[in-house]
């Protein structure tokens, strides 16, 4: 009964910090595909072809300013790579801000985590980009022509929109058919977006393309393929965080972070945190509800950082890295990107803690009046209603809650039935269980009966024995006396 009452627990946290930042990921994303739609990859490719400090913020500006799915940002860094920008301004720079400098990213720590976190996240941000540019430059030019001639000779079905890998095996390829050649996409929504953008033909009379009906259409298409291709990983993110805050005792936390205010343990606190972000698995918007979990239990503030930055390396990445740089390279990515996170991380610790900026250990949450959370979600939501059946129709909209309700009318169905066959199951057995039971009183009862009345022959034969008349030998008496 505890563990289930946990498991609700863990559930019930979960639950409470998606309803907290749901509306912060709709405006983020209506935000970025916005951004997405009115800026092209050809016209960033322009201004990043130099590795100066220039094209690095440059790089930075427009990162912050586009997806902030990791595999997303991963795919549309190799294409500007390919096109000619350069590895500063398009592996590091745009790369990194593109997956954790972005406003839905900034949004949910402010509400979950607190301002002072998303100054920290901007901060160390760009301290992070400072580093990676620096390894990057003194990286062997061979490395670099190496990893662009494996990129230009990488054959492999990718998402016309965006990039990722789209095979045609995979589940969640979505084909069309466009000028009678086979068009692929890594999901739906970036089928819808991709379609979007093809039927839009505007005039040149229809005015600015940001005051046009249909560019905002097409935004709503980015915002939902944003949704399509995160949703799983913030799920995933919420629903860890919530069990893990209800399973995992404050003292388990307390022994792996130690507990002090030195340089070593805050060190040691941002490579175990380094550690943490990879084997979760989780990337970008997905990982603060367990930085949160993280910050609440003991870790160090800059670490805090450290943890979320670490989501450029997890498995899934690395191997991205490997498949389109090749493997030296895509070792290079990953130590110099750990060692990014963990200076970030530690250089913001301290900088912050000098300005008496970090909170005390464990406080967290935004700072809007109360009640903007109903508010803000009431909002929120009839917009993301209005994107999702701009994006997608209304018939398939329809369509798939017919579905929807259909699954939950079959699982209901054959829950309840599962549950008939149970009770019916149980009742025969309690019925032949009742019955042996009977059965083995009766036999115990007939058993004990016939031991009674064996008993009892025995007692009685005894007492016979007991008061029956003896017979006198008188033969000896009779000897005696003719002697």
């Amino acid at each position: 009964m505890a563990l289930v009452e946990t498991i609700l627990a863990g559930i019930g946290l979960a639950l409470d910090m998606a309803w907290e930042t749901w509306w912060a990921l709709v405006l983020g994303f209506t935000i970025t595909g916005a951004v997405e739609e009115f800026t092209t990859e050809e016209g960033m490719t322009k201004y990043l072809g130099d590795d100066g400090w220039r094209e690095v913020g440059l790089g930075t500006a427009f990162g912050a300013a586009t997806s902030s799915c990791s595999f997303s940002a991963v795919a549309t860094a190799k294409t500007l790579y390919k096109k000619g920008a350069s590895p500063v301004s398009s592996l590091a720079a745009f790369q990194f801000a593109a997956t954790d400098l972005v406003v839905e990213l900034g949004l949910v720590m402010w509400i979950l985590l607190g301002w002072q976190f998303v100054a920290a996240d901007f901060f160390g941000g760009l301290i992070a980009v400072g580093v990676l540019v620096v390894v990057f430059r003194r990286v062997p030019q061979a490395w670099w022509d190496e990893a662009y001639e494996h990129v230009l000779a990488l054959e492999e079905s990718t998402c016309a929109l965006c990039g990722m890998t789209a095979e045609p095996a995979d589940d969640d390829t979505v084909e069309t058919t466009h000028d009678g050649e086979s068009v692929y996409f890594c999901c739906a929504g970036c089928q819808s977006a991709w379609a979007n953008k093809n039927d839009a033909d505007l005039d040149a009379d229809d005015g600015p393309e940001m005051l046009s009906t249909e560019g905002w259409k097409r935004v709503s298409a980015n915002a939902v393929r944003e949704w399509d291709m995160l949703w799983e990983d913030i799920a995933l993110g919420f629903l860890i965080a919530g069990l893990i805050g209800a399973f995992v005792p404050r003292a388990w936390w307390a022994t792996l972070f130690g507990t002090g205010d030195g340089f070593l343990f805050v060190l040691t606190s941002a490579v175990i945190a380094v550690v943490i972000g990879v084997v979760t698995f989780i990337c970008s918007v997905g990982n603060v509800p367990f930085a949160l979990i993280l910050w609440s239990n003991g870790i160090a503030f800059g670490s805090v950082l450290t943890f979320i930055f670490a989501d450029l390396i997890i498995p899934p990445i690395v191997n991205a890295y490997r498949r389109y740089y090749g493997s030296r390279m895509a070792a290079v990515l990953f130590l110099s990107m750990a060692a990014a996170a963990i200076v970030a991380g530690v250089t913001v610790h301290y900088v912050f803690d000098f300005l008496q900026l970090i909170p005390a250990q464990g406080q967290a949450g935004g700072t809007a009046p109360e009640g903007y959370t109903l508010v803000g979600n009431l909002l929120a939501t009839p917009v993301f209603l209005l994107q999702v059946t701009t994006a997608y129709g209304t018939d398939t909209v329809g369509d798939a809650v017919l579905t929807v309700i259909g699954v939950l009318g079959t699982v209901y169905w054959k829950l309840e039935r599962t549950y008939g066959v149970l009770a019916s199951a149980s009742k025969t057995l309690a019925t032949a269980l009742a019955t042996v039971i009977e059965a083995l009183v009766t036999v115990a009862g007939a058993v004990g009966s016939a031991v009674a009345t064996a008993q009892e022959a025995v007692n009685d034969e005894e007492e016979t024995d007991d008061f029956a008349p003896r017979s006198v030998d008188t033969t000896t008496s009779s000897e005696g006396g003719e002697d």
